[in-house]
């Protein structure tokens, strides 16, 4: 098994922490995390894709152990995220990469596929939505609610998605044995969550959502017409993106590859074998 290296740059005024493995002259692969972890639950996947790939995976500014800058010094957008990753990619030198893209990750991850300085030869989402039909219920309602009107009334709702209890249900939700699911992954998200001022970063992200979906239809038709190769391995028991987000793909996708795992939003905690499994077949057959 090849060694994660553990680095970080500095991009745009900000240090961005990434892990990195494989050899330098390999396709890469790019590793996007979701909320609200960092590319710590990666840290499987990164030496079972490396012996192949040059395999990146980095924190988002906020996350991990990237910067955190208050809300004053850095507006958290997920433009202005998807800006700094693309920072760190031109410091690496990479213009062609597979991405990887989980929740969070995947607003990131299609604002680069669309940006004209990079070939995005792939994509493997896993609960990386793009279609309104992934949104699952109630999970969204609250956080909706606050995007569309934030105040006092709604911003309650809001806070409950980085509580404790919430934090690890994330992780626990839809797993069919939850006993494979550490818990020191649900720990480390919430002591990074409750570091002072990241509830603010938390909450301009929420507000920020909605461009996310603003930009659904122009993502839908860069499917259309490049016909990306996509695979999605999915928790079929995700209860914050729903399956039927992964069924979308092939509306615009026809040759998509869709797996739905006995899994929940954590995918990766119970069924890396598989995962991964799926991911070296799949790129093994696209990128050659």
């Amino acid at each position: 098994m090849l060694p994660t290296r553990h680095k970080t740059a500095t991009i745009k005024g900000q240090e961005v922490f990434y892990r990195e493995a494989g050899p330098s002259d390999a396709p890469v692969v790019l590793l996007l995390h979701g909320f609200p972890s960092s590319s710590h639950m990666f840290r499987h996947l990164v030496p079972a894709l490396a012996d192949d790939y040059h395999v990146i995976a980095t924190d988002h500014i906020g996350y991990g152990h990237s910067a955190m800058p208050k809300v004053d010094a850095f507006d958290y957008t997920f433009d202005n995220l998807a800006g700094i990753t693309a920072g760190l990619l031109e410091h690496l030198g990479i213009e062609r990469f597979a991405v990887y893209v989980h929740d969070y990750g995947a607003p990131i991850g299609w604002r680069l596929a669309l940006d004209p300085s990079f070939d995005v030869t792939a994509i493997i989402s896993q609960s990386g939505n793009a279609y309104m039909e992934g949104f699952a219920k109630p999970f969204w309602d609250d956080l909706f609610a606050y995007a569309t009107n934030p105040g006092r009334d709604t911003e309650p709702g809001a806070r409950a998605k980085f509580s404790p209890s919430t934090t690890r249900w994330q992780y626990e939700n839809g797993a069919t044995d939850t006993n494979l699911v550490s818990p020191d992954t649900w720990t480390l998200d919430q002591l990074l969550l409750e570091r002072p001022g990241n509830d603010e970063i938390q909450l301009a992200l929420f507000r920020d959502y909605p461009t996310n979906i603003d930009g659904y239809p122009k993502l839908q038709e860069y499917f259309r017409t490049s016909q990306v190769p996509l695979l999605a391995v999915w928790g079929e028991r995700d209860e914050i993106f729903g399956p039927d987000g992964a069924k979308a793909f092939s509306r615009d996708l026809p040759e998509a590859e869709v797996h739905l795992l006995p899994a929940g939003h954590f995918a990766l905690e119970t069924h890396l074998d598989a995962i991964s499994g799926y991911i070296h077949g799949f790129l093994g057959r696209v990128l050659t």
